[in-house]
């Protein structure tokens, strides 16, 4: 039995990034890759039980780079993404190489899908001055 598959309904979309999780001196020993494409961040992890978890990237809203001593040493870097992600709202990027230009390379492609499918973020923030129930003036 073989299964044939339609070429319009597969999209060819270009792999921006690709690496592995980093173990013990920066070597990548790891069942955990990372993908990153036009559209989503793809996470792998395991061996013999795999799970892949798929982010879209107009859905992160948040990023943070994070280099502890030893991971800088190797040139190393931890990326901390909140997303609006169901299964995956917060979820870290752990332990890849050149962290510093797959940030900026992260939030680039972020606007992009953002701008593609006309997504727009909307932070709210709460002025404190505007909520102070302990104030005395008058």
């Amino acid at each position: 039995m073989s299964v044939i598959l339609d070429n319009s309904a597969v999209k060819n979309l270009e792999i921006k990034w690709r690496d592995r999780k980093r173990t013990i001196f920066g070597l990548p020993w790891s069942f955990t890759v990372y993908t990153l494409d036009e559209e989503a961040l793809h996470i792998k992890k395991g061996l013999f039980n795999v799970r892949i978890d798929d982010i879209k990237l107009y859905r992160i809203l948040d990023m943070t780079l994070e280099r502890s001593f030893g991971q800088r040493l190797f040139g190393l870097g931890t990326i901390h993404c909140c997303s609006s992600d169901k299964t995956a709202k917060d979820f870290n990027i752990i332990s890849v190489t050149r962290s510093d230009e797959v940030v900026a390379l992260l939030s680039r492609l972020v606007e992009d899908a953002r701008d593609k499918k006309r997504v727009a973020s909307r932070e709210f923030m709460m002025d404190s001055y505007d909520n102070d129930e302990g104030s005395d003036e008058v």
